[in-house]
């Protein structure tokens, strides 16, 4: 025991020492609402009065009107002049865009054939809009830019006049004059910054990037024949920002951050540990403001159109149950598409059945259950084993953020043995003195080899007062409108849960 113990603290030792070792590039802090925070160093050699800089190593979808341009040590006193923000890097489309109206040179080769040259006048070069101005200006802009380029839907195309005759389509491969010096390869801001203070210095930028986000995804395993689970959580991080991180220090925020998006229709706690293994854990949490914070002990690389996963959180023996929920009645969406209450005397309304029995499972997020650490939102998977001890997957769904000593319950499909039916044996209603009695009967069949409880969920929906008469067994109160009975039905049999609901309220003659 004391030897393995001695491995783990070794293993532990080793995974700090290769984070230390490893060198930090940017901070990049994520979200889980398709966008990022971006942290990074620019070299500034600035001389006294306006300087031009360029900065390339920034991402394709950056919202430069958040940029924040600073001397992190507060030495240095500088003013943004102006920025410029060129996200439309050279290409052959942007380069055919810069010479309409020009003859250029085509190189056309034919199978068998020395290449031959070929000059023509560039007319229109069919130019494809970029999609930074998409997002931003939306449907309108896209119509436009369509109308310009020749976009009709099916073909995008230039136009070249050779020998005097027009065509549509390059003849060739266009041969380009060589780039100017302020050819823009990749994403670039330009800024024009004015000092008083000359001087070389480490700057911060830090900006909001869109094309990035990540996720959680737990796996839930239990053995054949318990609910005790193990679970296995683990973050992916996605990165469509144009640009790629290299030995990023990262960290994921959970909330629900309010973050305004473009129309474009037209119009504190301290840190725990969120692994349960020995060692090091790769993922440690923490609140900040209303949120809670994910960070990623060692830096790692992200690269452009990369996704990558990371383990989170691995516990065992945590305690579950599983819920058999039945919510007989059926609404026919169809014919009835607004909310319960304005069906109140449609007597008609809720009489059809729905046969199915859901799977609920429910564990506690508590540290008495080997847990007790927020879980941010994601998909949750569970797997049973079998006989032969191999995994079969039984059902997923989403689960919602879940604080620390939450339940989660979370719907994983419909039992194959259990059945329900119900049906209304009586309904009568006195408009004019203000009351309707409507009478249930549910059957519950249990098909299965061994007992089981099952949660009958009724909804009380025709009025705000009502009383509940001739049970067959207690119900509970959930709320306003919702009433439940426990129902434990023995192995191959059946159970009977039958009710009359009196609804009341005031009309003029009866005031």
């Amino acid at each position: 025991m004391l030897q393995t113990r001695n491995v783990k603290l070794v293993l532990a030792n080793f995974t700090l020492l290769w984070c230390n070792n490893v060198r930090g590039g940017p901070d990049l802090t994520i979200y889980n609402q398709e966008f990022a925070v971006v942290r990074d160093t620019v070299p500034l050699e600035l001389a006294k009065g306006a300087n031009e800089v360029r900065f390339t190593n920034i991402t394709a979808h950056a919202e430069t009107d958040s940029i924040i341009l600073r001397d992190p040590a507060g030495k240095t006193k500088f003013q943004i002049v102006e920025q410029n923000y060129i996200a439309d890097p050279l290409s052959q489309a942007l380069l055919l865009s810069q010479s309409e109206g020009k003859t250029l040179e085509f190189q056309v080769i034919r199978q068998g054939q020395a290449p031959e040259i070929v000059q023509g006048k560039l007319i229109r070069s069919a130019y494809v809009m970029h999609n930074s101005g998409i997002r931003r200006y939306g449907q309108q802009y896209y119509s436009g830019q369509s109308a310009y380029g020749g976009y009709d839907g099916s073909m995008n195309e230039p136009i070249v006049e050779v020998n005097g005759k027009l065509q549509f389509g390059l003849p060739g491969t266009p041969l380009f004059p060589p780039l100017a010096s302020d050819a823009i390869l990749k994403p670039t801001i330009h800024w024009i910054i004015e000092t008083e203070s000359p001087g070389k210095l480490d700057a911060e930028v830090t900006y909001v990037t869109g094309g990035m986000s990540w996720e959680a995804d737990y796996n839930l395993v239990s053995p054949k024949d318990s609910d005790e689970l193990e679970l296995i959580g683990w973050v992916t991080m996605d990165n469509q920002s144009g640009k790629g991180f290299e030995n990023a220090r990262i960290k994921l925020m959970a909330g629900d951050v309010n973050k305004l998006r473009r129309d474009h229709s037209g119009g504190g706690g301290g840190g725990q540990s969120l692994f349960g293994g020995s060692g090091t854990p790769p993922v440690t949490e923490q609140s900040f403001d209303e949120y809670h914070l994910y960070t990623l002990q060692c830096p790692t690389s992200l690269l452009d159109r990369e996704t990558k996963q990371v383990e989170f959180l691995r516990a065992g023996q945590i305690s579950s149950k599983r819920v058999y929920v039945y919510d007989g009645m059926k609404v026919d969406r169809s014919r009835y598409s607004g909310p319960p209450g304005n069906y109140g005397t449609e007597s008609n309304y809720g009489i059809e059945s729905n046969p199915k029995v859901w799977v609920m499972r429910e564990f506690a997020n508590t540290a008495e259950n080997q847990l007790g650490m927020p879980l941010p939102k994601g998909r949750l998977r569970l797997y049973r084993r079998g006989d032969d001890q191999r995994l079969e997957f039984i059902g997923e769904n989403m689960i919602d953020h879940t604080p620390l000593d939450e339940v989660v319950r979370v719907y994983t499909g419909n039992a194959f043995d259990l059945v329900g039916n119900r049906i209304r044996t009586d309904f009568n209603l006195d408009y004019g003195k203000g009351w309707i009695d409507e009478s249930v009967e549910i059957t519950l069949n249990n098909h299965k080899n061994e007992p089981v409880d099952l949660r009958v969920v009724e909804h009380i929906y025709r009025a705000s007062n009502w009383e509940i008469k001739n049970e067959s067994q207690p119900h509970e109160k959930k709320d306003a409108e919702t009433i439940y009975f426990q129902v434990a039905i023995l192995a191959n049999q059946s159970a009977k849960v039958s009710y009359t609901v009196h609804y009341f309220w005031k009309t003029v003659e009866n005031e």
